[in-house]
């Protein structure tokens, strides 16, 4: 990323807010449409979308907010309160709490599930939908994510199978937390140094205690959604009259039939597969997601 650029970004507003039984970290950057930001995971926090999604800034109010029991919101947040219905309470407060009739919310990975969760529910707060390299909705496809993810290098796969069975995983050790995602990010983010910077981001700010806490906070939201059996937002999604914007990698390790079927559903929306792009789209092909994001702005 250009320095300059970086130098010319506005100071992020930063503070917390109450929620029922925790407290919310946010961070608050730039002027323009506002735009709830949902990161991924489920057990990270919004760190690793920095600096790179911030480019956004110049021209959309970002709202970016550490789930609970995950980041800078892990603060007396016991693991067994949460659950689907917090996730969506939580997004709920922080739109009241910033004082918007409306945002458009941008949810990547995980955090595209509980995008389209919210505009399911709550569709008149939404007034854009956009999914950015997002995880399954339905049980079946993300069955179909775990299928392909078994397909890697054998030697990977068992060092991989190693690092999740050292008793340090267990612990919570940063370093071998980060060996791990080392492995299992890269045949979605291919360039070294992209890689290198998107594990360094996922350890920011983390300890052994938030890596704990949040793995058994997150622990409980796959079996309530797309581990659940019979899980699947898609009726619902085909019912939404949101403007949609479905933005994935041409290499991303999701599958692109999972995306297809919520772009199939969702009245309207509009698919952009991005070329040479694994998971992290915003990281490696900043200039065709912008592009993407303007047009879909100027047209909706």
């Amino acid at each position: 990323m250009d320095p300059q650029h970086l130098a010319d970004e506005p100071a992020p507003r930063e503070g917390f807010l109450p929620v029922e039984g925790a407290t919310l970290y946010s961070r608050d950057i730039g002027q323009g449409p506002p735009v709830i930001v949902l990161h991924g995971g489920p057990g990270f926090d919004h760190n690793y979308l920095l600096p790179d999604l911030d480019r956004l800034a110049d021209a959309f109010r970002l709202i970016y907010y550490d789930q609970r029991g995950r980041g800078k919101s892990t603060w007396n947040v016991p693991p067994a309160p949460v659950s689907l219905q917090s996730e969506m309470d939580d997004l709920e407060r922080v739109r009241e709490h910033f004082q918007l009739e409306q945002a458009a919310v941008l949810g990547h990975s995980w955090g595209g599930l509980l995008a389209m969760e919210y505009a399911i529910r709550h569709p008149e707060r939404v007034s854009r939908l956009i999914l950015l390299n997002t995880c399954p909705a339905s049980d079946d496809d993300f069955a179909l994510f775990e299928r392909q993810l078994a397909v890697r290098d054998p030697e990977d796969a068992e060092r991989m199978r190693v690092l999740d069975s050292d008793p340090r995983m267990a612990e919570g050790d940063l370093d071998t937390r980060a060996a791990y995602y080392r492995l299992y990010y890269q045949p979605t983010l291919r360039p070294p140094e992209l890689l290198d910077r998107l594990i360094s981001h996922l350890q920011v700010g983390w300890t052994k205690e938030s890596v704990l806490t949040a793995r058994a906070t997150t622990r409980r939201l796959f079996p309530e959604t797309v581990k659940m059996p019979g899980y699947n937002l898609l009726p619902a999604l085909a019912r939404l009259r949101v403007p949609t914007l479905i933005l994935h990698g041409d290499y991303d390790f999701i599958p692109l039939p999972c995306v297809t079927h919520i772009a199939e559903a969702i009245p309207g929306a509009r698919l952009v597969v991005v070329r040479d792009c694994g998971h992290y789209s915003y990281l490696e092909r900043p200039d065709a997601v912008r592009q993407a994001l303007d047009e879909f702005f100027q047209a909706a």
